[in-house]
C-alpha cells in the first residue's frame, strides 16, 4: 500500500515557516506583506476560495484586502481597480479570482497586473521566466506539487515523469518545473494515443484533467509516485480526484489523497509568492 502524502501536514509546516519569516520581515522593514484579492460576481466556489485566502493571510501575519465587485462591473472599472492596486505600496500581490463573468476579458486583466505583483504567475512575463528557469513566482498548484515531492523526499532527477493535462495553470508549468528538476517529461492530453501505455511508463504521474476517478490501477506501474491534482464531485456530492484511489493506492509507492493532498498546498504557495513579492520590493 502506498505512503500517503499528507498535504495538510506539509502545508501547515510551510505556513508556520512563512509566519516566522513574515515576523522577521516586519521586524526589519516595519510593514507586512500585502495581498489584494478581487472577486467579480457571486460564484459560490470563488467566494469560498476568497474566504480561505483571507484566513490564510491572517494565519501567516499578512495584510490583506478583499474587493467583492458586483456581477455587472465593467472592464474599465475592473482595470481601474487593478491600476490602483499596482500603484499601492502596501500591496505586494494582486490576485483576480477566475473565472470572471463572460462580459469581462480575463486576458486583459492578467496583462494589466504588474508582473512584480502577479502572485498567480499568469502574466506572460512570468510565464516566460518560468520557461527559462529564472523566476520569482510559480503558479500555485504546480509549486505545491513540487513542494510535496521535495518534502516527501522523492527524487525527480532522472525519473520518467508523465503529466496528463496541458492547461496554462497546471499542466504546462508543471511539466517545466519537473524538467527544471531534471525529470524526463512527457505531456499527455486528450489527443494522446495509448494513454494508459504512456502512464504505465511513469515513475512520477501527475493527473490533472478534471475527470473523476479516470486513472485506474491498470494505468499505473508498480511503485510509481501518483500526484492527483483533480478536484471533482461525484453524484453523491463527495469530493474525488482524477485518480481512482482504491485501485491505484495498492500499486503506488506514494500517492496524494483528495481531499487533503494537493488542495491545501495551493493557497499556501500563494502565501509564499506574496512573501517573495514583498521581499523583492525592498531589494
Amino acid at each position: 500500500m502506498a505512503n500517503i502524502i499528507d498535504g495538510k501536514a506539509i502545508s501547515a509546516a510551510i505556513r508556520a515557516e512563512i509566519k516566522e519569516e513574515t515576523e522577521a520581515f516586519f521586524g526589519q522593514h516595519g510593514f507586512r506583506p500585502g495581498l489584494a484579492v478581487i472577486i467579480v460576481g457571486e460564484d459560490p466556489a470563488s467566494q469560498v476560495y476568497v474566504r480561505n485566502k483571507r484566513r490564510a493571510c491572517e494565519e501567516v501575519g499578512f495584510y490583506s484586502e478583499a474587493y467583492e465587485l458586483p456581477h455587472n462591473t465593467t472592464q474599465d472599472e475592473l482595470n481601474a481597480l487593478v491600476d490602483k492596486l499596482n500603484a499601492d505600496p502596501a500591496i505586494h500581490g494582486i490576485l483576480c479570482q477566475l473565472p470572471l463573468p463572460k462580459h469581462l476579458d480575463e486576458n486583459e486583466v492578467i496583462l494589466r497586473i504588474d508582473p512584480k505583483k502577479d502572485v498567480d504567475a499568469f502574466h506572460p512575463t512570468n510565464v516566460g521566466r518560468i520557461m527559462i528557469g529564472d523566476y520569482s513566482f510559480l503558479p500555485c498548484t504546480p509549486a505545491g506539487v513540487m513542494a510535496l515531492l521535495a518534502r516527501s523526499g522523492i527524487e525527480i532527477s532522472g525519473k520518467e515523469c508523465v503529466v496528463v493535462g496541458r492547461s496554462n495553470i497546471v499542466g504546462k508549468p508543471q511539466a517545466m518545473l519537473l524538467l527544471h528538476a531534471n525529470g524526463t517529461v512527457t505531456v499527455c492530453h486528450s489527443r494522446t494515443k495509448n494513454l494508459a501505455e504512456v502512464c504505465r511508463r511513469a515513475d512520477i504521474l501527475v493527473a490533472a484533467i478534471g475527470k473523476a476517478d479516470f486513472f485506474t490501477g491498470d494505468m499505473v506501474k508498480e511503485g510509481a509516485v501518483v500526484i492527483d491534482v483533480g478536484m471533482n464531485r461525484r453524484a453523491d456530492g463527495k469530493l474525488t480526484g482524477d485518480v481512482d484511489f482504491e485501485s491505484v493506492a495498492p500499486k503506488a509507492s506514494y500517492i496524494t489523497p483528495v481531499p487533503g493532498g494537493v488542495g491545501p498546498m495551493t493557497i499556501t504557495m500563494l502565501m509564499q509568492n506574496t512573501l517573495t513579492a514583498a521581499k523583492e520590493s525592498v531589494k
